[in-house]
């Protein structure tokens, strides 16, 4: 695995630098690619693809970028995976033929792999909710021996459009999968920070991506009054996303809670857009700081590094959720960091910031949100 970057404002020579410093020269089996959405993503994709040397290319739109120790914005940031014992198909699905549907076309690359060490990464479209559903028709495919890890395309929290890279094409409304298949261990980290605070709530009303009432209450109202909400945050859409971002929610979930981000409100209908949260669902209100955030990055990369079994990783891929970024704001993006990079050693860390993540070990789920998810390739 290695890693190149670019800033340049111009998306066809940003992608040809950043494609052609991962390469380093060498022949790639996957270049993945993590974009701000201030760049054209046609131009992007286009040039990427010309820039990879026939390797196939996907990639995503961002809320950030992470790579050389730092995370940021403004970045184009190419990763080339490769090497005698690593081999990769790519695929993807449509979300026009239903979220499941879709999850089983971005695995269908699955079928072809002949590495004993395998896993699915999946980079969905960060808006259109039905996440669980797509990980259930990548299941189907995969089976339970197959782990499934990944991050939903963002937008710099714009919530307008995110995008998508298959091949020289930029594309939004589809799940776009890249099954890797390594004769090294392929490790797993996931770790949040976040802590429960005041009662549980039952959604009361839900079509899956979008939550009407809870305790039979308008949703955004219940949410305001469990979380002790600022006045402003009721009306204004900028009050409304510094306080949801820093207060999730979390599903209780055998092993542990997992973590839905609160991403949006209709403050007309009073509902809130917060993905894969079934109708009849127990949730609590989540709470954290920058240290307790903090101590989900090591509990990640502590798990990622577990999961190689004393083999050294060769290079970690990093999805963060924008919320994560937000309440631990520049300093504390600087020091998380820093850390991976620190914790990684020799072997080089790059991702980007989600609305969404990927992390699916055992049983059919994997879905989570405000939560870092790393993979590790030993």
């Amino acid at each position: 695995m290695s890693v190149g970057t670019s800033a340049d404002a111009r998306p066809d020579v940003a992608a040809r630098d950043a494609v052609t410093q991962a390469l380093a020269g060498r022949q790639a089996s996957l270049v993945m690619l993590f974009v701000s959405p201030t760049y054209n993503m046609h131009a992007i994709a286009s040039a990427a693809a010309h820039a990879a040397q026939d390797a196939p290319v996907v990639g995503c739109s961002t809320s950030g970028e992470i790579a050389d120790g730092r995370g940021g914005s403004g970045r184009v940031v190419a990763v080339a995976l490769g090497g005698d014992g690593l081999e990769a198909r790519t695929s993807m699905g449509l979300l026009a033929d239903g979220a499941t549907a879709a999850g089983s076309a971005a695995a269908e690359g699955l079928r072809a792999l002949t590495r004993p060490h395998r896993a699915l990464i999946l980079l969905p479209d960060g808006l259109a909710g039905h996440h669980a559903s797509v990980v259930r028709g990548a299941y189907a495919v995969g089976g339970a021996t197959v782990q499934l890890v990944g991050g939903c395309a963002g937008d710099e929290l714009a919530m307008g459009t995110t995008w998508q890279i298959f091949g020289d094409r930029a594309y939004t409304g589809v799940i776009v999968g890249a099954a890797i298949g390594s004769d090294g261990p392929i490790g797993i980290g996931v770790g949040h920070g976040w802590r429960r605070t005041g009662d549980p709530l039952v959604v009361t009303s839900s079509d899956g991506s979008q939550i009407f009432t809870i305790d039979d209450q308008p949703a955004l109202d219940a949410y305001l009054a469990a979380t002790d909400a600022p006045a402003a945050a009721s009306s204004d859409q900028e009050a409304w996303q510094r306080h949801a971002l820093e207060r999730p929610f979390g599903l209780p979930r055998p092993g542990g809670d997992e973590v839905r981000a609160v991403l949006s409100a209709d403050f007309d209908n009073r509902s809130l857009f917060c993905g894969d949260i079934p109708q009849g669902s127990m949730i609590w209100p989540m709470e954290g700081d920058a240290d307790s955030v903090m101590r989900g990055t090591d509990t990640a990369m502590d798990e990622a590094i577990g999961a190689l079994q004393g083999v050294p990783a060769v290079g970690f891929i990093a999805f963060d959720c924008a919320a994560r970024r937000n309440i631990l704001g520049e300093e504390g993006v600087a020091t998380e960091t820093s850390r991976l990079a620190q914790r990684a050693g020799e072997a080089p860390v790059a991702g980007f910031y989600t609305y969404g993540e990927v992390a699916r070990r055992t049983g059919s789920r994997g879905v989570h949100s405000a939560t870092l998810v790393l993979l590790a390739l030993g």
